[in-house]
């Protein structure tokens, strides 16, 4: 395919290429050294991304800061953030029951869960969490961010890094049990030797930045296409309800949030039969390996009791979401809770009226209005 800077390059579409491509050490991810498929770039356009934002780095570095992330899902912490996510959802429906129908369902439920969600997974104050989650919302557009908005993202930007650098400062002087504590004081390897140099302040506040990205946008707007794709089909609601592990991995693979991202070649790789040369870009698109025929059958068919296994929609390879399993827990919370409390829970409006993010890089919903008896 050619790129918007001209670039005679690649894009990989089926699941056993996307697959290839995202497990193949060869591939870089670095923005800095790609031709970019989304819009005008070419390597070297991109600065550099900065230490601690790992989810842009190639080893050794993305080893060096995964590492020390790995430790501090464990499946302890799963299990307090899953009992606290019980009583925040149940605490949400009862605010959205209260709001009375109709009422907008991204604002009193798909924003506000996975806001708090993350705040307890970092461990940010009670105090403060009102301030966090509004910067928060802001920098990742979950509220539905217009163009001319583009300056208040950008402050929102920097409160939330001087923010985290205040949590790093925080965690050290008075830890608590979330994750950003263990980074702070080094829990999973207290001497550094397993998983290297000790992380600098700037690298950990990075890291929690990586880390609310990853949690909060993605899940909102996974609770919001979710609901709507469960409205479009009540007769499904019985399947989620009956076993919620299917149906969220169905609705991960169907919804594929994330379409696609990018990879650049550092060497000469042959991937299924094609010869892919240093410096070539490959697209790779992630929401095409997932409905794709060859691994699933009537692919563009929602299914809840598929059990739609191996899909890409965590990514694959070293950068497989790393939050996947708690996100997966706030799924298989929320949609049958929000179900079982409106078993038939419809949209207020037609669905034409619904304004859908402009974005390439994730999707979702501005607004959700719905109504119930």
């Amino acid at each position: 395919m050619t790129y918007p800077d001209g670039h005679a390059g690649w894009r990989a579409h089926d699941h056993a290429t996307v697959r290839a491509v995202l497990a193949d050490s060869r591939f870089s991810i670095r923005p800095d050294k790609m031709h970019n498929p989304f819009g005008p770039g070419s390597p070297g356009d991109a600065p550099p991304s900065p230490p601690g934002a790992f989810t842009d780095h190639d080893p050794p570095d993305h080893t060096r800061y995964r590492s020390k992330l790995t430790g501090q899902f464990t499946v302890r912490r799963m299990r307090v953030l899953a009992e606290r996510l019980e009583t925040i959802t149940a605490s949400h429906l009862d605010s959205l029951e209260a709001q009375g129908s109709p009422a907008d369902l991204v604002e009193h439920f798909a924003v506000p869960v996975p806001g708090l969600m993350i705040c307890e997974l970092l461990g940010v104050p009670f105090e403060r969490r009102t301030e966090f989650q509004q910067d928060a919302v802001l920098l990742t557009g979950a509220s539905g961010a217009e163009a001319g908005e583009a300056e208040a993202m950008f402050a929102a930007f920097g409160r939330m890094q001087q923010f985290m650098l205040e949590m790093v400062a925080l965690k050290r002087a008075h830890p608590t049990d979330d994750v950003l504590s263990g980074l702070v004081n080094g829990e999973a390897d207290p001497d550094n030797s397993l998983t290297g140099d000790p992380l600098t302040d700037d690298e950990m506040a990075a890291m929690g930045m990586a880390l609310l990205g990853g949690g909060l946008d993605t899940t909102t707007n996974m609770l919001s296409l979710g609901a709507l794709e469960l409205m479009r089909s009540p007769a499904q609601v019985g399947a989620l309800l009956a076993d919620p592990d299917a149906a969220v991995e169905e609705l991960l693979r169907h919804i594929s949030l994330t379409p696609a991202t990018a990879r650049t070649a550092l060497e000469d790789a042959e991937i299924e039969g094609t010869l892919v040369r240093a410096g070539d870009t490959v697209f790779v698109e992630l929401r095409s390996a997932n409905h794709d025929p060859a691994r699933y059958a009537d692919p563009d068919v929602l299914d809840l009791a598929r059990g739609a296994t191996g899909h890409l929609a965590f990514g694959h390879g070293i950068h497989q979401c790393i939050g996947q399993h708690l996100a997966r827990i706030e799924l298989k919370i929320a949609f049958p809770a929000l179900f079982t409390r409106f078993p038939k829970l419809r949209l207020a409006v037609p669905e034409d009226e619904l304004s859908h993010r402009a974005s390439l890089v994730i999707g979702g919903l501005e607004r959700l209005p719905v109504a119930w008896d």
